[in-house]
Formats: C-alpha cells, structure tokens, sequence
C-alpha cells in the first residue's frame, strides 16, 4: 500500500497542515474541500496511521501526523529540486561546473561570486580546485574543469580563450627583523641574492623548470600559499605575496615592503578566465565568468559584516597545509 503512496496527496498532507483546515488548503491547492478531505483520509489508509484528529471543528494534526510532516516535506521539497533540475537540464544547463582557480585570486571576491552562483543556480553542483601555475592549466587542457582562471603566466597554448577579470597586487615583502628590511634605498639584485626567497611552486608538468619574479639563486619551494605567508611573518625568507592576503600584516607593521631595483615593489598579476575553444563554458559557466569580471566593483561596496566573513574564509583558507621542497617551477 505504502508504493502507491502518490507526490499530490504528500502535498495535500503539507497544505492541510500548513494552513489549518481541510477548507483552505482546497482554496490553496484550488481543489474542493471534499477532494482535499478524500485524499487525506486515502493517505491515512495507505499510511495505517492517523494523520489529522476530527473530532473537533478544526483538524488537528495528530503525533503521528507531527511526526511524519517533517519527511513529507522533505520529499516534496526533493521532488522540486529534481524538477528544477530537469528544467535546467533541458535548457542546456550544466549538469555540474568544474572549476580550477589561481590561489593567487581574491578570496573576497571569488567567495561574493560563488555565493551569487548558489542563488542563481541552486540545483547545480559547484566544484571548485583552488591550484597554482601550470596546476590550474592541466585540468582545463584534460577536459577535468569547465574553465580556469590563472595569473599572468606564458603557459597557456592557443587552444585556450581567454577573457580578463581583474588585477591582482603583487608586493615583494618581508619581516620588519629580516635583514633585507634594514636595507635603505631600492635593494640590488646582488644583494637580493644572499637571501632565500620563499617560492611558490606546484608539481604539473606544465611548468617544470620556469621561474616567475624570482630574483634570488637561493629558493625555498613551497606547494602551499598558506605556508609562504607563515614563513614570511616568521622571518625565514622574502617573497611576493597578494596584497589581501597581507594587506593587514602591512598595517600592522607584521611584514614591510621591499623597494627591489630594477623591479617594480608592486606588480599587477592580470587574471583571467580560460578555457578550450572547442569546449566554450555552458550557461552557468557563462554567467560565473560575467560574474567574476565586475566583482572588483561589487567587493568595494560590500558591507563591513560581509567583508569579515570574507576576511575569516580567507584565514581558513589560507592557514598553513603543507610546505614542500621540490625542483618544480616557483614564483616569487
């Protein structure tokens, strides 16, 4: 009995519940009351359990019924989202959206452009990789990721497309008691080179054996942004970090600017979007991507409590995973 146990009469249990009478759940489902009351009394056969008391002049829902309501709901609310999901589906929408993006990318940003996404698209799934150099490349070019979005790196082939976002500042730094910091006037690289740089690296094969701004012979390589950023306030190196990453360790006097010679101290990394020309973003790629390119203007505006939340994800995101010596490509 319980098979035939249809999606219309769970609905009709929720509208009888929800607005407290057989009558008005008939005006809100645009059924007759006597419909309203046949098909809950089926459903209570069906069931073998009472869902409404009658012995009053309002239907009061009985324990049963109190306990049962939350699974109704449940299920109709399941059966909506597979419907919106069939919908979407048949007008061309993504099943799921796989994205690769640059570690270097702000988190401010790409957190107010995914919560956007979770309001438009509620019924697709969103999987994001968060990598660096070539690491954000190959799951593009292997077809593992819808679209990527990298830094200003000459790695790419002309089988991408690319489209530009923002700029990303770029500021060589390290700690107030490192011995570069006691340096006065623009820093020669001679003297750069007597220092270790802390360098971000990453194991894809694409970029095996390139450097990107690193200016010192002595490298330490480390597969985690989260671990440069605690090297550098530890004093263990230098090295360039983006600026809402560090913004608030130059406030607070945690890390200082170097004056490089020869290099600008803040450098624009461009980001951009790009993905396989023959496999162009669908829809809800599309839009994430229109998304991502105004976001610098809708992060300035946004409110101070917003902006904490974002301050707090960063931190999570960026607290220390691991840090790990390789003879990978760097940037510094």
């Amino acid at each position: 009995m319980l098979d035939g146990v249809s999606l219309g009469q769970l609905r009709t249990f929720i509208a009888a519940a929800d607005e407290g009478s057989f009558s008005a759940a008939g005006r809100r489902l645009g059924r007759a009351q006597s419909v309203v009351s046949q098909t809950l009394a089926n459903l209570e056969g069906q069931l073998g359990v009472k869902l409404f008391d009658r012995a009053t002049r309002v239907p009061v829902l009985t324990d049963a019924g109190a306990a049962l309501l939350p699974e109704a709901r449940a299920v109709a609310g399941e059966m909506d989202q597979f419907k919106a999901r069939a919908r979407g589906l048949a007008g061309g929408l993504e099943p799921e959206l796989s994205v690769v993006v640059d570690v270097m990318f702000p988190i401010g940003a790409l957190t107010w452009s995914v919560a956007e996404f979770q309001r438009e698209f509620p019924t697709i799934p969103l999987r994001l990789n968060v990598e660096a150099l070539g690491a954000v490349i190959e799951p593009v070019q292997e077809g593992r990721c819808a679209f990527g979005i990298m830094g200003t790196l000459p790695l790419a082939s002309d089988q991408f497309t690319r489209e530009r976002l923002l700029g990303v500042d770029m500021r060589m730094v390290a700690s107030p008691n490192h011995p570069l910091a006691a340096v006065k006037g623009p820093i020669p690289t001679s003297v750069l080179g007597a220092h270790t740089q802390l360098v971000l690296t990453d194991r894809s094969s694409l970029s095996k054996g390139r450097d990107f701004a690193v200016y010192s012979a002595k490298t330490w390589r480390l597969a985690d942004l989260g671990a440069k950023h605690a090297f550098l306030l530890a004093g263990l190196g230098w090295g360039g970090m983006p600026i809402d990453v560090i913004e608030q360790n130059l406030k607070d006097g945690c890390l200082v600017e170097l004056d490089i010679e020869d290099a600008a101290s803040t450098q624009v990394m461009t980001m951009s979007a790009f993905w396989r020309a023959d496999t162009p973003p669908g829809p809800a790629g599309r839009w994430l991507i229109e998304r991502l390119k105004g976001v610098a203007g809708v992060c300035e505006g946004v409110e101070p409590e917003d902006k904490a939340r974002f301050a707090a994800s960063r931190e999570a995101r960026f607290r220390p995973r691991q840090a790990a010596a390789t003879n990978a490509t760097g940037t510094g």
